[in-house]
């Protein structure tokens, strides 16, 4: 017994050690990485930089950030309805319709952004006659190709849902429109969350091609100051934080949601 116990102390202290070097290797691994990049900075052009210029032009950044995120967000609830009603009629046998849908939503899942934004812009006018303003056609760009993604998100959503609250649901002979707002929706949607977060995520740094059509989001407010002060680098780092603060933030509401709607077990 004694024999045994004193052969588990070992173990446990031979395990202790190989965790401490292996700690001490990747501490010893990450500095040197570290230095490496340190040494490799030209500090003195570092100490040349000027970011004491974007004092006087945060309230503009303010604003082309706040734009951002009523563009993406906004563009984002309407995709997410549109691709809930898209995954719902995949859901039903209807033929011809469905191979439509289907086009569709291929269409705008596996076409760049940026060709989809310029062909809004610039064809839509041409084949319609109906000109959109650059802030719309932006607007309409992001939402359709969020509704696509979002279409395939919530299908795979209604799916995860156990077989069994369907068969529960029409063993008590719920009408279509209540087995659909009330048990598979609701489960749908809290089994999407994690998925549309990346894509909020996703759109929320994509909406920097926006500026290409000089939208009024962060991007174009920043490529102007840059220009204007002759500031590149400073703006499109601050820029950089910026989006990285958003996408923090995003990121966060997100995991409290998934927290506040997660069933319990």
């Amino acid at each position: 017994m004694t024999k045994n116990a004193g052969t588990g102390a070992s173990a446990l202290r031979f395990a202790a050690l190989r965790l401490d070097v292996k700690d001490a290797v990747s501490l010893a691994a990450g500095i040197g990485i570290v230095g490496a990049i340190l040494g490799a900075v030209d500090w003195k052009f570092v100490a040349t930089l000027d970011f004491h210029v974007l004092v006087e032009y945060w309230q503009p950044l303010a604003r082309g950030a706040a734009m951002t995120l009523a563009i993406t967000s906004t563009s984002l609830a309407v995709g997410l309805s549109t691709g809930v009603v898209i995954a719902v009629l995949l859901q039903l046998p209807i033929g011809p319709l469905r191979w439509l849908i289907v086009a569709y939503v291929e269409l705008w899942r596996n076409t760049p952004l940026i060709v989809q934004l310029f062909w809004v812009h610039f064809g839509l006018p041409v084949l319609t006659g109906i000109s959109t303003s650059a802030l719309e056609s932006g607007f309409i760009a992001l939402t359709l190709q969020s509704s696509a993604y979002l279409a395939d998100i919530a299908r795979a959503g209604i799916q995860a849902v156990p077989r069994g609250q369907w068969q529960a649901a029409r063993a008590l002979g719920l009408p279509a429109w209540s087995l659909w707002l009330e048990v598979i929706l609701p489960q749908a949607l809290k089994i999407m969350i994690p998925a549309f977060a990346n894509l909020a995520l996703s759109f929320l740094n994509g909406s920097a091609l926006l500026g290409l059509l000089q939208v009024g989001e962060l991007m174009t407010v920043a490529s102007k100051i840059s220009d204007y002060a002759s500031k590149p680098i400073e703006v499109m780092t601050v820029v950089g934080v910026v989006y990285l603060l958003l996408n923090l933030l995003v990121a966060r509401l997100a995991r409290w949601l998934e927290v506040a709607t997660r069933i319990p077990r």
